[in-house]
């Protein structure tokens, strides 16, 4: 199909006609769909009608798209369990990027609170994000503060919520309502060299934690960077988890484990008694994903004084405006390894889906800042 620019297109004025101070919105846009299950190199820019914002929503001018390892699990359909909510045969959101900050161009009905030219930061139900326009509820709205960039801050709607929600399922004492200060005594992070992980180093610091973390060791200094106290390989001994035999047993307050390959019990050993280890991912097979590992935590938990919780991360607007008013301060910074224009968003996606991405591939959809 041909794919064209804004110049040449017909468009439509928000609210069906024009008026002044509107913006105008074309009626068919550019996005990058992948119709069937399958891996990221199968996915094209294609030109789709512009989505009309329904009851409650806004439409966006999608300014940049944060990619997840969830857009490239969700592009294969894998496990297959996932597919009894996102189409049995065929994705129902065929167009990925669930992380967006963008401008609002339209209303739907029974909006408020937020008017035309706001500029937003959302996570998307389903997808959407890889495409010049997108629908999102109000309600999972956040103002994106003067001075963040758009590609910086569509980085933090799953990520950085992941993130702070695992500390939360970690049950450490924590300092002010902003995140800053407090006591929360030693935590190890699986894993933090990844968009989550970076993140969670990043919260640890900040809530008075001494962080100990794992990574490749070309992340070390990164992590280091991040204040991480202790950095280290966990699969350096030999096969994954191995190298986590030399801690000793209760070092920790808690475990937050990204990585998701370190058998459970192993974990469990590192914290102390009343500690939690809290699992944000985890490996499972083709069918059930990482279900059988989440069974395993629960009863593992079962009579014992460290407790194995996983993590079920959910949309959450106001820990977005949380994370996004201390970016505007400096107190913390996305990772980014790589920023895409829009026209390379298939090549970031296939580099997402080879895994070992130092931080957040972006992709830049629309111009500004």
């Amino acid at each position: 199909m041909d794919v064209r620019g804004d110049d040449g297109r017909g468009g439509r004025a928000q609210g069906g006609g024009s008026a002044p101070g509107r913006p105008e919105i074309p009626d068919s846009m550019r996005a990058w769909v992948r119709e069937t299950y399958g891996p990221a190199e199968g996915v094209r820019l294609q030109e789709l009608p512009t989505p009309r914002p329904g009851r409650g929503e806004v439409l966006l001018r999608v300014r940049a798209t944060a990619l997840n390892a969830g857009d490239v699990r969700l592009l294969r359909g894998d496990p297959l369990l996932v597919r009894l909510v996102y189409g049995l045969t065929r994705p129902r959101f065929p167009v990925r990027g669930m992380d967006v900050a963008g401008t609002v161009v339209a209303l739907g009905a029974g909006v408020g609170g937020i008017g035309l030219g706001d500029e937003v930061v959302a996570e998307l139900r389903g997808g959407g994000g890889l495409a010049e326009y997108a629908t999102v509820p109000a309600d999972r709205l956040a103002i994106r503060p003067a001075g963040v960039d758009a590609a910086l801050a569509a980085c933090v709607p799953i990520a950085a919520g992941t993130a702070w929600q695992a500390w939360d399922a970690a049950g450490l004492a924590t300092g002010p309502a902003d995140g800053v200060g407090g006591s929360g005594g030693r935590v190890l992070v699986l894993g933090a060299s990844g968009g989550v992980g970076t993140f969670a180093v990043q919260i640890a610091v900040l809530r008075g934690a001494e962080v100990w973390a794992t990574c490749g060791e070309r992340s070390r200094g990164l992590v280091e960077g991040l204040g991480a106290t202790r950095v280290f390989d966990h699969r350096a001994e030999g096969e994954a988890g191995e190298g986590l035999d030399a801690l000793a047993a209760a070092s920790f307050d808690a475990v937050i484990d990204i990585a998701g390959r370190v058998p459970v019990r192993r974990l469990q050993r590192l914290v102390r008694d009343g500690g939690r280890v809290v699992l944000v991912t985890g490996d499972g097979g083709r069918l059930l994903g990482p279900v059988p590992r989440m069974m395993r935590a629960a009863l593992c938990s079962i009579g014992s004084r460290r407790r194995v919780v996983s993590l079920a991360a959910q949309p959450h607007a106001e820990l977005t405006r949380d994370v996004l008013s201390l970016m505007a301060r400096g107190r913390i910074a996305p990772v980014v390894e790589r920023e895409a224009a829009f026209a390379q968003a298939g090549d970031a996606l296939v580099q997402v889906s080879g895994g070992r991405v130092r931080g957040k591939v972006v992709v830049r959809v629309a111009g500004g800042v």
